[in-house]
């Protein structure tokens, strides 16, 4: 279906400029599994939409402003840092506990392979190898060009795995999104309500405070507002569908565009309606931030940090926010300023705050890159082959496209002659 495919082939195209993976439109492109060739062939005319210029511009340009971006916030991070005094603190660390961290977080790779298995379950079978191969993939991509790399997820599977459509992955992915920010949200604003650093400012704490207050309302906003969407989305669905058959073909493919929007939104919301796949989900996501809250732990105390749970939870947000910067290396730079100034907040010294936030970020980002190489070496996955499956999702949409507004020209004609008639005749 057109709406099905839509929203990934976007998504595709737009984000394989920023992970280098658009090639030339002269080459040939190959899909190349387990050492298996499957079908070669030159890229489909359309994809020559804009000059090489243009691509260059695309695909190096803003992946050099992310980067310049990154060494300006490592430069402020680091441009007065007493480094002797961080060697100290790193070197007087435990690192028995940071190896058990790396461990710990580790697992967390795990748990996602295994709840996007049960979210994949309606839609397609899928390895669980398979899974964890294209998560730690795509968390890989993450460390390496930042969250433009988090496309490799969803996109790498399909090239596992050929039974399981981008589509299926695509809508998945979004179904985690959903559910991560919704475990993070609460778990950060209801230990806002009653967190209370050690000496602290009785006034700075009651605006914390007010501050989780006012997430947990966004959040129940939030979470009525897409409940609305995915009971009334077919209905919105229909009724632009009917008024896109009367307007011009410009105006008909951005309708097809909200759509497609608008469909995908819609199937990804359906984890919220279905009681018995809303709990599973909720014990898989509850699972894996408990696992990421136990490594975060792990690594304060190995720095000699005396924090409990709701001071480790007020770290990882910050942390958390520090990430969603989308700089190359895992949000470099953003992160340690980030996580650094919540540590400060909490009255650890400059120095110490610093070398947490280093090796903290290496715990969370690093291990991924590893495990992600090594099963995209191994299973010989072009870089091609992504820029392709693209490519091959568009010209499958672009043809149910034209076949559609064919049919709806076809529809709208004889009303058209219809109407004349009718004016002719009065």
């Amino acid at each position: 279906m057109l709406l099905d495919r839509l929203l990934p082939t976007a998504f595709l195209h737009l984000n394989s400029e920023c992970c280098s993976l658009a090639e030339p439109h002269h080459i040939l492109w190959s899909v190349r599994v387990r050492g298996s060739r499957t079908d070669t062939s030159r890229q489909p005319p359309f994809s020559k939409r804009l000059p090489r210029g243009h691509y260059f511009l695309r695909r190096y340009l803003k992946f050099a402003v992310l980067c310049l971006i990154a060494a300006l916030a490592l430069w402020w991070f680091g441009h007065n840092l007493p480094w002797a005094e961080v060697r100290r603190e790193v070197g007087q660390a435990d690192w028995r506990l940071i190896a058990l961290a790396t461990v710990v977080i580790c697992t967390t790779y795990f748990i996602r392979a295994l709840r996007w298995r049960m979210l994949l379950a309606p839609l397609a079978p899928a390895r669980l190898i398979d899974l964890f191969a294209a998560t730690t993939v795509g968390f890989g991509a993450i460390f390496s060009v930042g969250r433009a790399g988090e496309i490799l997820r969803p996109a790498f599977l399909p090239l596992r795995d050929r039974r399981v459509r981008p589509t299926a992955a695509f809508v998945t992915i979004g179904v985690e999104r959903i559910c991560d920010t919704a475990a993070v949200v609460v778990i950060f604003a209801l230990n806002l309500l009653w967190f209370r650093a050690p000496g602290g400012n009785p006034e700075a704490y009651t605006r914390v405070r007010w501050a989780g207050l006012l997430l947990l309302c966004g959040l129940v906003m939030g979470v009525g507002a897409l409940l609305l969407l995915r009971r009334h989305a077919h209905a919105v669905i229909g009724w632009l569908d009917a008024k896109s058959a009367h307007t011009s073909r410009l105006l008909r493919r951005a309708i097809k565009l909200v759509t497609a929007v608008l469909a995908q939104l819609a199937q990804a919301l359906g984890v919220l309606t279905d009681a018995r796949e809303l709990v599973i989900v909720t014990g898989w996501t509850t699972l894996l931030w408990a696992i990421i809250t136990a490594g975060n732990f792990l690594v304060l105390r190995a720095f000699h940090l005396p924090f409990g749970l709701s001071e480790t939870l007020f770290v990882l947000g910050w942390a958390l926010v520090g990430s969603l910067v989308p700089t190359p290396g895992g949000a470099a730079g953003a992160f340690h300023l980030v996580t650094a100034a919540g540590l400060s907040f909490l009255g650890i010294a400059e120095a110490k705050a610093k070398s947490v936030s280093i090796v903290l970020h290496l715990v969370l980002f690093a291990p991924a890159f590893f495990f992600g190489l090594y099963y995209f070496l191994r299973s010989d996955v072009s870089l091609a082959a992504l820029r392709g499956l693209a490519a091959m999702e568009a010209a499958e949409a672009r043809k149910e496209a034209l076949t559609e507004t064919h049919a709806a020209d076809e529809d709208s004609a004889p009303n058209a002659a219809r109407s004349t008639r009718v004016e002719l005749g009065t």
